[in-house]
């Protein structure tokens, strides 16, 4: 599995990307204030600690039982999407505490969320497979397996299937990323010239 210091990375640099985008081009056109930059550093300090929740475990067994297992609190599962609901809540208490308004607190949870699912994801890409679905299925699953099958292997139809799922569920979490860092001012700007 990653370091701490991949997933954060990964999450500043591939699903921050457009609010970091939007940063340093505000800064270089000397638009930005540092007021306008709280924005910014809120979500990355938000989307780190969100990103880092899964290992949190790690710290607590380290000092107390001197070993490096994490993969629990009590009887669930931290890589699973059922404590994914820590980093919505998480998000959405620091939103509100900053923002006081429900509806930036809850794309600030909805943000919270997409990080805690990008370390699922990186763990799964290095092959630690994951808690995806406890407690309606209480084994571990990987998903990046599916996706190196060839349709030989499964006849087309299942590969167009897994691939398509696959996709899509990487694609989801980046329009999730998209949704959020918009109602928090960041996006792209497409300027039509005909």
């Amino acid at each position: 599995m990653p370091y701490p210091v991949v997933h954060i990375l990964f999450f500043v640099f591939c699903v921050s990307a457009v609010a970091v985008y939007a940063t340093f081009r505000s800064i270089s056109q000397r638009q930005a204030t540092f007021g306008s930059s709280l924005n910014l550093l809120l979500l990355l300090l938000v989307g780190s600690v969100c990103t880092l929740l899964p290992d949190v475990m790690i710290i607590y067994n380290l000092f107390v039982n001197g070993t490096i297992e994490y993969c629990w609190i009590g009887s669930i599962p931290t890589h699973s999407l059922l404590f994914s609901f820590s980093a919505i809540v998480l998000g959405t208490f620091a939103g509100y505490v900053v923002y006081q308004k429900v509806a930036k607190a809850i794309y600030l949870g909805l943000f919270g969320e997409v990080a805690f699912s990008t370390h699922l994801l990186l763990d799964d890409a290095c092959g630690a497979s994951c808690y995806y679905f406890y407690p309606v299925y209480s084994e571990r699953i990987s998903i990046f397996p599916f996706m190196n099958i060839s349709f030989l292997e499964t006849g087309v139809l299942n590969y167009l299937i897994i691939s398509f799922v696959s996709v899509s569920f990487l694609c989801l979490l980046i329009m999730m990323a998209l949704y959020s860092l918009h109602h928090f001012g960041f996006e792209f700007k497409y300027e039509f010239k005909g």
